[in-house]
């Protein structure tokens, strides 16, 4: 054979790996950066980087068009920071400096490095995930239909929520790597302390998930080392910027599972598309529940999206439920079931049987 490469065929079915590298938590560095080379998208904003540079008496030298601060420097950013509206702050750039260059890979919003810097405790404490559940409540009855399992990380003598990490997640690059993670945990730990005849709701952003062949292959996996019954599961979808993925929340389908839609009336999830996502659950703000009266505004609003849902034979959760009277509320307005504190707050343990309330 002439040439100096030779073309092998690949094979008819290329193994996939046991489990999706993205998964995988990545340690934080010990150390941060050397520096931090920051620059502006745009010429009118690095002019305005300039000026903010030198009212905040900012040491730094130049490297091409970039700004290079030492560590001892980044404190002030963040007040620095503040002089450029929301927007803007997308468009001011920083690139970690090591040694003697730049790592162009590692290049994000200034203010997600911050975050970053400010959240190095990030990998340690998603070695520590534990769940707090809090109970879904059916109506009629007042008996608990499941619980939804919450994230929480134990980290240097705090006590972290989910948003806290949600956050952190999005600030280091590993929101993929700590929705499977929390999501492997929840059926872990949580799964086995609930009641047989009860539901786990676990939380889950599709938007993550680059392919479900691999990257869902890791929650089948740990559902039969625990040996949950998929009829049991309740995926609630988190994220509803986007159209989910249909593909991913069909292949949970397929195994038997449930899909729930959250947040519906928040501003970012469309009834345009409920119809043709068709989740088994749809759970309404609390925006749209909280302090709900008798004469309030939001009643035909609430009234319309329940009967709606049920249309569409979808069934729907009041979320936010605090008092007795919007309890009454939203049960006579038909909706199947309830959470909020007023019917159980976030605990270590799941409520068996039903509810006395007084």
């Amino acid at each position: 054979m002439s040439g100096y490469f030779r073309v092998c065929a690949p094979p008819a079915h290329p193994p996939l790996p046991a489990r999706c590298d993205c998964q995988a938590i990545r340690p934080t560095a010990a150390n941060g950066p050397d520096g931090l080379a920051v620059r502006a998208a745009s010429t009118h904003l690095q002019r305005k980087l300039w000026t903010a540079l030198e009212a905040h008496h900012v040491r730094f030298h130049s490297h091409g068009a970039a700004f290079v601060l030492a560590p001892e420097t980044f404190a002030t950013l963040r007040a620095l920071l503040c002089t450029f509206t929301s927007t803007e702050r997308q468009e001011v750039l920083a690139t970690p400096w090591h040694g003697d260059g730049p790592d162009p890979w590692q290049t994000a919003p200034l203010e997600q490095w911050l975050h970053r810097l400010d959240t190095a405790w990030f990998s340690d404490a998603c070695q520590h995930l534990s769940f707090d559940v809090q109970p879904i409540v059916e109506l009629r009855g007042l008996q608990v239909y499941g619980h939804e399992a919450l994230v929480r990380a134990q980290w240097d003598g705090q006590r972290l929520g989910a948003p806290a990490l949600l956050r952190a997640a999005a600030a280091h690059g590993q929101r993929r790597a700590f929705d499977a993670h929390a999501r492997l945990g929840a059926i872990t730990q949580v799964y086995p302390a609930l009641p047989r005849d009860q539901r786990l709701f676990i939380n889950f952003s599709p938007s993550v998930v680059y392919n479900p062949d691999v990257c869902l292959r890791s929650t089948f996996e740990t559902c039969r080392q625990v040996g949950a019954d998929f009829s049991r599961l309740v995926f609630e979808v988190t994220e509803s910027e986007a159209f989910p993925d249909l593909t991913l929340l069909r292949r949970y389908r397929a195994e038997g599972a449930q899909v729930a839609l959250d947040d519906l009336g928040a501003g970012h999830t469309s009834l345009t598309y409920l119809a043709e996502l068709q989740p088994d659950v749809v759970k309404l703000d609390r925006g749209l529940t909280h302090g709900l009266t008798g004469d309030d505004a939001r009643m035909p609003l609430v009234q319309a999206l329940i009967t709606y849902a049920h249309d569409l034979g979808i069934r729907v959760v009041a979320e936010g439920i605090e008092t007795a009277a919007e309890l009454a509320l939203v049960t006579a307005l038909g909706s199947d079931y309830g959470q909020g504190y007023h019917l159980g707050r976030p605990a270590a343990q799941p409520v068996f049987g039903g509810l006395h309330l007084s």
